[in-house]
């Protein structure tokens, strides 16, 4: 029996009021990216029916002849991306794969060391209040006064409390990961080196940032920020699975096969095919050669932003910035977090609160903003509009109070959006 095809005006109508806000604004938030439609396209298609639990070639369902082709090609082309052995594409999203590589190398109750939240981490690198805070025994690491990361004490961290996995790779940390440091720490203390490029991975395929590959255990990224793809994530690592039915001890030489027991039947069902085929289409559009540009001008807009507000009298997190985004102090300005990005938001700018290292506010009124540049590159900005975004920027943060002027400010940004289209 059929049923009757509603329109459903009132979900229309704020998913275009969405589409209308992101166009007619700057997306300065870091992980965040416009996809293409060639994304879009596959994301609503009818393989959103399909249950296909287990891998391509062990299913637990008929009929999935299709998505195993879809499945196997993303496996391939992040494989041929990154430069890996193995390839699990069917995490859900960043911290569902974070969890699942716990669960597939740790047990609970084991020590894992990461950055702390409010110095530039992510909460499922230990935050107290996160799964990796509760389940496992966490030991956070912070940076120095000037926001930097000191290796010497978290290899003195790592020699006190003999984590079994050390995280790398951060959501608000402007500079370079040093992987080398770090897989020496955990080599002193047996250690498990997990890499987080989530925010890094489209500057590590552009060669804008030293790669994890051949030295870190695991390497996690979700596929929605840098790398300009859909809601979801990918598993990397090296050496040879075998079924994932079968249990392994938690060595090394059994990464791939625990990664891919621990999301089937570890911790998920059946994975999203939408979702996998529309990772497959970002992660071909992530093989050709006008990636690696992309990857370039995002880090040139980065650094030519974060010069043009330093010369504006804003105050950087580590004084600049080697990746696609930065932290910008504030109170160097007379005002906090919440209320710089609430200004901004009335310009048209849309920027997040962030604390800073050693942070004296609250997390949720902190001293600072996080701002990139990967969206704006996305719709083909370049230096020259990172002047006119560093004006607009220090105007709104001047005038933060004054609702008329920074409504003005946000026409004026309309009308400069329209030369610089979303993805069509």
């Amino acid at each position: 029996m059929d049923f009757p095809y509603i329109q459903d005006e009132e979900i229309i109508r704020l998913a275009q009021a969405e589409a209308d806000r992101q166009t007619n604004g700057l997306e300065m938030i870091p992980s965040e990216n416009h996809t293409s439609q060639a994304v879009l396209d596959v994301l609503g298609s009818r393989l959103t029916d399909k249950y296909s639990e287990g891998y391509p070639g062990a299913r637990y369902y008929g009929g999935c002849e299709y998505v195993d082709q879809v499945e196997n090609i993303a496996i391939e082309r992040a494989k041929k991306l990154f430069g890996v052995d193995h390839a699990n594409v069917q995490a859900y999203s960043g911290s569902p794969a974070n969890l699942a590589i716990f669960y597939a190398l740790l047990e609970p109750g084991d020590t894992v060391l990461g950055l702390h939240l409010f110095y530039g981490g992510h909460m499922t690198h230990g935050l107290k209040v996160n799964f990796s805070g509760t389940l496992y025994n966490s030991v956070q690491y912070t940076t120095d006064k000037d926001g930097f990361i000191d290796y010497d004490e978290v290899m003195k961290l790592a020699i006190e409390h003999k984590p079994k996995l050390i995280v790398g790779g951060y959501t608000a940390y402007p500079r370079q990961v040093d992987w080398v440091k770090l897989r020496a720490i955990a080599d002193e203390v047996g250690a498990f080196l997990l890499a987080d490029i989530s925010h890094i991975s489209g500057l590590v395929v552009s060669g804008d940032h030293p790669s994890p590959v051949g030295i870190a255990d695991v390497i996690m990224t979700t596929t929605h920020k840098s790398l300009r793809g859909p809601r979801g994530a990918l598993i990397l690592c090296n050496g040879n699975p075998s079924t994932p039915l079968k249990k392994l001890p938690k060595t090394k030489e059994n990464i791939p096969s625990l990664i891919d027991r621990a999301i089937i039947p570890g911790l998920q069902g059946g994975p999203h095919n939408h979702q996998t085929a529309a990772i497959a289409v970002a992660l071909k559009q992530a093989l050709q050669p006008e990636f690696k540009e992309y990857g370039h001008q995002v880090l040139k807009n980065s650094k030519k932003l974060a010069d043009e507000l330093m010369k504006r009298g804003f105050k950087l997190v580590t004084g600049g910035t080697d990746t696609h985004l930065m932290v910008v102090d504030m109170t160097s300005k007379g005002l906090s977090g919440k209320q710089a990005e609430k200004a901004l938001s009335t310009a048209g700018i849309t920027v997040n609160k962030n604390t800073i290292p050693f942070d004296s506010r609250s997390p949720f009124d902190p001293s600072g903003i996080r701002l990139g540049t990967p969206a704006l590159t996305t719709r083909g900005m370049k230096e020259p509009e990172m002047i006119k975004i560093a004006d607009w920027i220090n105007d709104a943060v001047q005038h933060h109070d004054d609702k008329e002027y920074l409504e003005n400010i946000h026409a004026a940004i309309t009308v400069f959006a329209k030369d610089f289209p979303l993805p069509s």
